[in-house]
């Protein structure tokens, strides 16, 4: 030990004398270090930690895949009648279903109207998950089922802020949703669910409404004495109707198999790849940095020759020397690794601030023990790969011709030094190419066409879930009342409602046709409820027939708008006006195809497709509380000026017509373009900022290489320079060293993008995952640094003396 304590104060006092090496392979390791630590506890609450519950190895969710598929192109939603085989046929498992998200409801509390996020969940769900009310129960059968008494289990933030933490909630009644709801539990404080919400009411699913479609998530528990396999085989039993079903849809495609997978790996299936892309990239940049640092240790290495030569003739053996030196560069790993965790907490914060509500599986992703254990091994590793090869080249020096001479730098150290800085530029092009294909998609999605008129546009959300709107006249009172309330605040030129905008998820319908060249067939399309004024409010151009009129009233023959793409999928060369679908509704229009967020067929964040518009007044009633389960209508107004204060303007409106109805919030049309394309602005960011570091990284070790051989070559430039070579010469002589290292490094880095790209062609859209242009920027800019970091050293080549470098040799 006191050894070891001699060597760690010689270690200290080695670093403090070389500030500036010490300083920049902090700052160096720093970086790394914490954009593996950022990356690594999002990968770890997705994918690596267990779930907070109760035996979490023994949750699942069950997984629908075509035989042959791709893992993910599994599905995870299931239907009524699955659900009910699940649940009765199935006694392996407790199950239970919910809704994928959290929907916002108003919630009447005290004098004032709150906007609330409200999940809904059937009978076991919390039982599934280990969770007991902390005070009260969860939902009983009875809530469960159709038309069952309303419930509601508070969350404990809004149990303790809304309702004042009152212990004499449980039995009292709320109002939510316009109904009565009896508050029935208050869960423990910081429980964490796979939707996370301010309160949860009962799902009551069946086969009807939302139960004919896959609309329910899954989740369950085996029961003790019973394994995953003997589940599987009791779940592809209670759902043999479903297989053959596809079969008979399907009868050139492959069968159905349902499988159980651990409810952590299914939660997170979708961005899965994702992570693992940006657990790569940051292990790239840990890779690079750990080059650039074993070439800056290589030059100090050379500089402390004699020092070593000295005390190998004073008797310290090579072992002492080596353990000297591996102390020092663990010494540092540490300094970096423990910088690294400050790095990492400022990254991992900024990174979460950026995501949106429940775009992660967890609900927190702490800084935790688990990651400081990653940080430390990081650190070692780091330690052992930045400072292996320059302390082995202690078992080289020569001991006579160190004592005789104070040269250092031989070839030797030079061409290793080159080959750190190739394989630091190979892996700095992969990540360029890279966040340039991501830069590029997202120019692409930015820049599609929006099909309507965004500038001066104002829009804002109300939850119509509520039992007061379930009725269709007062639904049509709502909105005739509060447009015009509108269009009467100054500087509104229209103003006009929608179930859905344009880049928003659309509510996705299947509809028969009638007649025309699709007679007979029943096809998918997006549905969207409008009033009259909507496509004059977003100014989406009318291309054929005529839009809607007032008199499309409840009485009158139902009628539909339909899009470009509906129009040229459905009725190819043919006029679809005039033509009727479901129901006798008769299409009167067509109009300009707008973008949005991926439905039907999710191949890119938001795109164009089939589309049929109906009047707001010819709602179904029985669809009418549907719907407005699962979506929010818009209120929207265009501005022919800058309206001061709108947003109070539009909520007095709609206040003057409810006043128990609130705004949930209020979005330009490039607000809702940004909400949608919220993932790949995500992901430019980080792997911009990854490949950013990564190109600064190398230039530095660019810049340190010619450098250095300017340093240990002056006399030798000098020479050149007396014997007649021109300055410009010497110095692409010298700048040819990093030029050459840098070129062949781009080389490699280029053939690796031939086989790394291909991972990425899941999350680019409208370029190739080998465009052109992308890697001729990529050349273009790492030719610029490369020429740049290998010429700026060499200007010391202008203040050598030729004279001084004979007079010296």
């Amino acid at each position: 030990m006191d050894r070891l304590a001699q060597l760690l104060r010689f270690s200290m006092r080695q670093l403090a004398r070389n500030p500036g090496f010490s300083a920049t392979v902090i700052v160096t390791l720093a970086l790394a270090i914490g954009a593996n630590t950022a990356i690594f506890s999002i990968v770890d609450a997705l994918m690596l930690k267990s779930l907070p519950y109760p035996q979490p190895d023994r949750m699942g969710t069950i997984f629908t895949r075509v035989q042959g598929g791709s893992p993910y192109d599994d599905r995870h939603e299931i239907d009524g009648a699955q659900w009910e085989s699940l649940r009765d046929d199935v006694p392996s498992l407790i199950s239970a279903v919910y809704a994928g998200i959290a929907f916002g409801v108003n919630l009447q509390a005290e004098q004032s109207v709150q906007y609330v996020y409200a999940a809904r969940v059937s009978q076991h769900f919390f039982d599934v998950l280990g969770i007991r009310p902390m005070t009260g129960r969860s939902f009983s059968a009875e809530e469960d089922r159709p038309q069952g008494p309303p419930s509601a289990i508070l969350s404990y933030g809004l149990w303790s802020t809304t309702f004042n933490a009152n212990r004499n909630l449980v039995g009292q009644t709320i109002h939510l949703k316009g109904q009565p709801y009896t508050v029935i539990g208050v869960l423990p404080q910081g429980v964490i669910t796979p939707v996370q919400a301010d309160l949860y009411t009962a799902l009551q699913p069946s086969r009807q409404g939302e139960g004919g479609g896959s609309n329910f998530d899954v989740i369950t528990r085996l029961r003790d004495g019973t394994t995953w396999q003997q589940a599987d085989a009791e779940i592809n039993r209670a759902w043999a109707f479903r297989a053959r079903q596809f079969v008979q849809e399907n009868p050139s495609g492959g069968r159905l198999d349902f499988h159980s997978v651990p409810l952590q790996r299914g939660q997170a299936t979708a961005l899965r790849p994702k992570a693992w892309t940006l657990m790569i990239a940051a292990g790239f940049i840990l890779l690079i940095a750990c080059a650039n640092l074993a070439g800056i240790t290589l030059v100090r290495m050379a500089r402390r020759t004699s020092e070593i030569a000295t005390r190998l003739a004073l008797g310290a053996s090579q072992g002492q020397i080596l353990r000297q030196l591996w102390l020092e560069n663990l010494l540092l790993a540490f300094i970096g690794g423990a910088a690294g965790v400050g790095v990492g907490f400022l990254a991992l914060r900024g990174l979460l601030s950026l995501l949106p509500r429940d775009f992660l599986p967890v609900a927190g992703v702490p800084l935790d023990g688990r990651v400081l254990g990653f940080t430390l091994i990081v650190s070692l590793v780091t330690s052992l790969l930045f400072g292996m090869l320059p302390a082995l080249g202690v078992r080289r020096v020569d001991l006579r011709s160190s004592m005789v001479s104070r040269a250092i730098a031989g070839s030797e150290s030079q061409k290793l030094r080159q080959a750190l800085i190739a394989g630091e530029v190979a892996l700095t092009v992969v990540l360029l190419a890279g966040s340039g294909l991501l830069i590029r998609t997202l120019i692409h999605l930015e820049t599609l066409p929006p099909g309507f008129n965004p500038q001066g546009v104002m829009t804002a959300k109300a939850s119509l879930d509520d039992a007061r709107y379930y009725d269709p006249a007062a639904f049509r009172r709502l909105l005739n009342e509060s447009i015009a309330a509108m269009q009467r605040i100054p500087g509104v030129e229209n103003a006009a409602v929608g179930l859905s905008l344009p880049y928003e998820r659309v509510l996705n319908d299947a509809i028969t046709f009638h007649d025309g060249p699709s007679a007979g067939q029943r096809a998918g399309t997006d549905l969207v409820y409008v009033t009259p004024s909507y496509f004059e409010t977003l100014q989406i151009p009318l291309l054929a027939g005529r839009a809607f009129q007032a008199s499309d009233g409840p009485a009158a023959q139902p009628v539909a708008i339909v899009n470009r793409t509906f129009a040229r999928k459905f009725f190819p060369g043919t006029n679809p006006i005039g033509h009727s679908v479901d129901k006798g509704v008769m299409i009167v229009g067509v109009v300009a195809d707008v973008q949005l967020s991926s439905g039907l067929n999710p191949t890119a964040p938001v795109q164009t497709e089939q589309t049929m518009y109906i009047p707001a007044t010819q709602v179904e009633p029985q669809l009418l509380a549907l719907v407005h389960t699962w979506f929010q209508p818009s209120w929207i107004v265009r501005m022919s000026e800058p309206v001061q204060g709108l947003a109070a303007q539009m909520q007095h409106a709609l206040a003057s017509v409810d006043p128990g109805l609130p705004f949930s919030g209020f979005h330009s049309m490039s607000d809702l373009l940004a909400q949608t394309l919220a993932t790949q602005r995500i992901e430019v960011a980080l792997l911009g900022t990854m490949a950013g570091l990564a190109l600064l990284l190398s230039a530095v070790g660019i810049f340190a290489l010619v450098a250095n051989l300017v340093a240990q070559r002056t006399r030798e430039i000098g020479i050149r320079v007396a014997l007649g070579s021109t300055l410009q010469q010497a110095m692409a002589h010298v700048a040819g060293h990093g030029i050459r290292a840098a070129a062949a490094g781009l080389g490699i880095g280029l053939a690796l993008c031939g086989v790394s790209l291909r991972i990425m062609r899941s999350v680019i859209y409208g370029v190739s995952a080998y465009d052109r242009l992308t890697l001729l920027a990529v050349v273009g800019v790492l030719s610029a640094v490369t020429l740049a970091a290998s010429t700026l050293p060499t200007l010391r080549i202008a203040s050598i003396d030729p004279a001084k470098a004979l007079r010296e040799e």
